[in-house]
């Protein structure tokens, strides 16, 4: 664990950028942090509004795959917790972030539960790829903002594909009549827009 907790710091420090880094870089490494995975959502709701039911389907997955992801890292936070790098005083830290537990990354375990989600369903595995590249981004422009260590990164992105897995069987039970539920909520709550073609039925 020592040698591990080593080259979790070692790695920190190598990424971590340093105060005289250029604005430019610091700035795009901010948008890429906190702003990408607002972008999620926005998927989401396009792909359900405009999308047929599969693609509907498929975003309710992903979504449940991502609360038992999420499940496990307050798991891991509570059983295993890390101190962020500012925490201990390593570093340099960009914007401010509450001290919370360090692993694994919120951010990246998101996005990559998603794109896990899309890669496992096939059909859509290009955009899963991508999607994974995504969070691969964000959680290395967190490591260089100081607010997160490699292994953090590291676990999101192991426990995702895990999580995106242990839901597929639950899925398989309980899809099918969630999606129909969550169907007929949306045709009576957006009757309107949909009459008026705005949105899709």
């Amino acid at each position: 664990m020592e040698f591990l907790e080593s080259l979790n710091q070692s790695l920190f420090l190598l990424i971590n950028a340093d105060p005289a880094a250029s604005p430019w870089r610091i700035q795009a490494a901010l948008l890429a942090a906190n702003a990408l995975i607002l972008l999620l959502p926005g998927v989401m709701a396009a792909a359900w509004l405009w999308g047929n039911e599969a693609q509907r389907e498929l975003m309710l997955k992903a979504l449940a795959s991502i609360a038992v992801a999420l499940g496990a890292s307050y798991l891991c936070g509570v059983l295993w917790p890390h101190p962020r790098p500012f925490a201990i005083g390593l570093g340099h830290a960009f914007f401010p972030h509450k001290p919370t537990a360090s692993f694994p990354s919120n951010h990246t375990i998101i996005i990559a539960t998603f794109a896990f989600a899309l890669i496992l369903d096939r059909q859509r595995a290009a955009w899963g790829w991508l999607a994974l590249a995504a969070a691969a981004l964000v959680g290395t422009s967190r490591v260089y903002l100081g607010v997160h260590f490699p292994l953090d990164i590291a676990g999101g992105l192991l426990l995702a594909p895990v999580a995106a897995a242990i839901t597929i069987p639950l899925w398989r039970r309980a899809g099918a009549p969630l999606t129909a539920a969550a169907q007929g909520l949306y045709r009576k709550a957006l009757a309107l827009p949909i009459a008026r073609g705005w949105i899709r039925a």
